[in-house]
């Protein structure tokens, strides 16, 4: 059955027609479930729908080794033991219980934490909601292709850090941060070094243990998984304490209370599973897309800049800044295309991008960019006319322009 959409409303006459699907092109702000996860959690819904925490019959037993099985999936993608695993909704909950839990479990000692301008929102907004408490947060800026200064770094973490956090890669602008390295400033000080790794997990190889982290959260739906369902990885040697956020059961080792949701933790483990045996292969597609995308544009068009690091950058990930063209225009110019502007998470705010104005950028080559975001079920056609709509529709919003100009 063909899914035509929903109906339009009256008023909404003058936007795009949201029948017709445009080519999807926003893999940065959520992914599609893959069809071989959905099929993994089907039977949990409805045969196989035991609590996990029930340990009296065999329906509870069975969901218990789905959801460890799950747990053990995804320890293995990202370098962990399966007890370091600990399930949450997504990552906003897995960042607010890493951030918070651990500088209020060091308060006494440690009262100091450390971010960077660029974070995503729940990060910097669970820093703030620490400054109230009383700590110290430095929010470090970063270099102006949106990697994190190091000497700066290692200047601003001391003896009272509790925490510092910095994302493996930046939602908006796919650049990748020196992980390793800044995972030695900490150990040095004593500080606990938390990534948000959602636009990392199954896009690069990513060995949590081998960087040294103590902390880093993932999300599913971020890397072709369900919504709703996400982790923490929690270090336990040298074990890292945290102070839990939600009371109840003492389920997930008293860090997360609560009945934990079987199909999307099978979900999630078989999602782990396909990123694991297929993340080189699909790696390498991804890039193949984005550079006949990048070379489509630039070999076509003149003014179009990209935002971040061209080398320490995701596959899957161009922010471009089109001169002379506001991008709130260019989308709507594009209703065949899904593209953005910025982080989902704001996409409701008129400012320019917070993360492009780290980068020292004026407002005007902010309000002229895009994000667009390449995944695992682009095809060279969408690439194709994704180039097409793009080169057309700059050409005349720039003609426009010049010719209101005169």
């Amino acid at each position: 059955m063909t899914d035509s959409g929903p109906d339009l409303k009256p008023d909404q006459k003058d936007m795009p027609n949201r029948a017709v699907r445009p080519v999807f092109l926003d893999n940065q702000s959520t992914t599609p479930t893959d069809p071989r996860v959905v099929e993994a959690m089907l039977p949990f819904f409805t045969e196989r729908f035991g609590n996990p925490h029930s340990t009296d019959h065999a329906y509870g037993w069975d969901a218990e080794e789905a959801v460890e099985r799950a747990r053990g999936d995804l320890a293995a993608l990202i370098g962990a033991s399966p007890r370091e695993v600990v399930f949450t909704s997504g990552a906003t909950e897995a960042n607010n219980l890493a951030i918070k839990g651990a500088a209020r479990f060091r308060k006494a000692e440690r009262p100091h934490v450390v971010t960077c301008a660029t974070e995503h929102k729940c990060v910097l907004e669970s820093c703030r909601q620490l400054e109230r408490e009383g700590f110290r947060v430095d929010v470090l800026p970063v270099k102006a292709d949106g990697l994190i200064d190091l000497d700066l770094l290692a200047e601003a973490v001391g003896e009272e850090t509790a925490i510092v956090t910095v994302m493996a890669v930046n939602n908006e602008i796919g650049v990748i941060q020196p992980l390793a390295e800044i995972a030695a400033i900490c150990r040095a000080k004593g500080a606990y070094f938390h990534s948000d790794a959602a636009q990392a997990v199954g896009k690069i190889a990513l060995d949590a243990t081998a960087l040294g982290l103590d902390l880093l959260s993932i999300s599913g739906h971020k890397f072709y998984g369900p919504k709703g369902i996400g982790a923490l990885f929690v270090r336990r040697r040298p074990r890292v304490r945290l102070e839990a956020m939600i009371d109840g059961g003492g389920q997930e080792r008293g860090l997360r209370s609560g009945t934990l949701p079987t199909p999307l933790c099978v979900g999630l483990g078989a999602t782990a599973r396909l990123a694991r045996e297929e993340l080189a292969d699909e790696e390498a597609r991804i890039s193949g897309l984005k550079a006949r995308l990048l070379e489509g544009i630039t070999g076509r068009l003149d003014g179009v800049r990209l935002n971040g690091s061209a080398e320490a950058r995701i596959a899957g990930n161009l922010n471009l800044a089109f001169e002379g063209v506001d991008a709130e225009a260019l989308m709507r110019a594009m209703p065949r295309l899904a593209v953005s502007t910025g982080s989902a998470c704001t996409s409701t705010s008129v400012e320019p991008s917070y993360v492009l104005q780290a980068l020292g950028l004026p407002e005007t080559r902010s309000r002229a960019s895009l994000r667009i975001g390449i995944g695992r079920f682009t095809t060279e056609a969408e690439v194709d006319l994704a180039i097409e709509e793009l080169v057309s529709k700059v050409t005349s919003l720039r003609a426009k322009g010049s010719a209101a100009a005169e």
